[in-house]
């Protein structure tokens, strides 16, 4: 019987693909029944710890094993797991973890220089009730004879922060079923299969390598190769000595596979990318340089478990770079009078984690998701996405909202007025270009550094721009097509 809750997927896998290879990090070469193995143990060693079913635990860590294991060891044990981006400072992972409730939080030491448990000195976390290191499957031989709690296709898995023009994140509630099905489905259309080798390059924290990644090798017996940073050099080591063989991310991963001088054959057959415009010609040398049989571009969005559309293989490379596909299978997207691209089906998240205002905001009565994209369907049933309403733009992949980033730039005790738009840039697809107004002169490596300490670095703007006075409507908002066409003129 197909697996419907996380649990059932690790027994799954183990059970189907057994003495196949699930796991490859440096010297660590794991079968399914090997990593099956860890997963369990880890599950005994979070109730030893005092998780129980429906907490809430802080994943804030880089792709690794380990973070494979942890999380589906918490989700064995009943637990709803709430993934960190790892480029949050203190106040942002602070802020997550007290919204969320969560009881525990797994974390590291030393990623990149960095030290997660330190950025969070002086924070007040009244809810937290312990710190884990990540690599810490310690537990006792009678916590390991313990039976391990039930978990349901309707009990929520996970907990994913997605943060709203209003500048504050949103927790989306998505659950074990929902999850499963869509990733069986994705693995279908990209007809993953048993032995394929899935360079892991996009984080864990976010769908599209948490549930695009680990979940879909799950339940095709493809062998996982985490990446806890992509460095194109290595990238491209691990893809000629491993002989990868499925390469997902935004178009960025893409570009800098393409920019490798002397580039070898390699034996990538799938390569899925999307999350930003993606150019035609992109897609040609992907199939005729980087000879890559079969590539395929997706639209999704956290509140619809990080699928809504995708490209089917054999596409023709113009529809590839100029729609994300149809809808995917027992779903459906239509368009709004308004050009909104609005998606019912079971992959629509449960709400938004004590938010019901914003929940009914979000998803009608009649159950449509309101993405907040515009896009236009055509006679096929392929979407193509031509704006966003929501005021949002994509570094890397990776949503920006200029609200939040406004937030943080007023509270600089040089800056009056700060307006945050989305630019062009060849490489990330887009970066964030803010407009001021000060008190005085601002240095812009200054208040790149200031912010660094406040925002994750995709959210820092590249470009500064101090204006006498922001461009504003009758009302008061700012126009925001002003200052787009005034970074237009100065760039040109």
């Amino acid at each position: 019987m197909a697996p419907n809750t996380l649990p059932a997927l690790v027994e799954y896998a183990a059970t189907t693909f057994g003495d196949r290879e699930a796991l490859v990090e440096g010297e660590v070469r794991w079968t399914f029944t090997d990593l099956a193995t860890e997963i369990r143990r880890a599950a005994h060693a979070a109730v030893e710890r005092g998780i129980r079913p429906g907490d809430r635990v802080g994943i804030w860590a880089p792709n690794s094993r380990h973070w494979i294991v942890q999380a589906l060891g918490l989700s064995m044990a009943g637990a709803q797991l709430v993934p960190l981006n790892t480029r949050y400072r203190g106040p942002e992972a602070a802020d997550i973890l007290r919204r969320s409730g969560a009881a525990a939080l797994y974390t590291v030491k030393g990623f990149l220089g960095v030290d997660y448990p330190a950025l969070l000195e002086g924070e007040d976390l009244p809810g937290l009730r312990q710190i884990v290191m990540i690599d810490d499957y310690s537990v006792s031989c009678s916590a390991a004879a313990r039976p391990l709690p039930e978990v349901s296709p309707e009990d929520v898995s996970d907990i994913i922060f997605t943060s709203g023009t209003t500048g504050r994140p949103k927790g989306v509630l998505t659950c074990h079923g929902q999850n499963i099905r869509v990733c069986s489905e994705w693995a279908k259309n990209v007809n993953l299969e048993p032995g394929d080798r899935y360079l892991l390059i996009n984080p864990f924290f976010h769908t599209f390598g948490y549930k695009a990644g680990i979940i879909v090798c799950l339940l095709s017996g493809t062998t996982m190769f985490p990446e806890p940073v992509f460095d194109m050099n290595r990238a491209i080591d691990v893809i000629i000595s491993q002989r990868i063989t499925v390469l997902a991310g935004p178009p960025t991963i893409f570009f800098s596979l393409l920019e490798l001088p002397d580039r070898p054959d390699h034996a990538v057959r799938v390569g899925v990318t999307g999350a930003a415009n993606v150019p035609v010609d992109l897609i040609r040398r992907m199939r005729d340089e980087l000879k890559i049989p079969t590539v395929v571009t997706a639209y999704g969005q956290t509140e619809a478990c990080g699928f809504i559309s995708m490209c089917p293989p054999g596409t023709d490379a113009e529809t590839v770079a100029t729609t994300t596909g149809p809808a995917f299978p027992g779903t459906e997207i239509r368009i709004a009078e308004n050009g909104e691209i609005l998606v019912r089906g079971y992959n629509v998240m449960r709400g938004y984690l004590d938010d019901p205002q914003a929940t009914a905001e979000t998803i009608d009565a009649d159950g449509w998701l309101h993405t907040g994209d515009v896009g236009v369907l055509d006679e096929r049933g392929y979407l193509t996405i031509t704006d966003r309403l929501k005021d949002m733009f994509l570094v890397g992949g990776f949503n920006a909202y200029p609200a939040e980033i406004e937030g943080v730039l007023v509270t600089h005790p040089a800056i009056v007025e700060a307006a945050v738009i989305g630019v062009p840039d060849e490489r990330l697809g887009e970066v964030g270009a803010a407009f001021l107004t000060t008190r005085g002169p601002v240095d812009d490596a200054e208040l790149t550094a200031w912010l660094r300490e406040r925002l994750a670095n995709f959210k820092v703007p590249r470009h500064f721009h101090i204006v006498d006075s922001l461009p504003r409507n009758p009302g008061g908002k700012v126009v925001k097509p002003e200052l787009r066409a005034m970074e237009a003129r100065m760039r040109s």
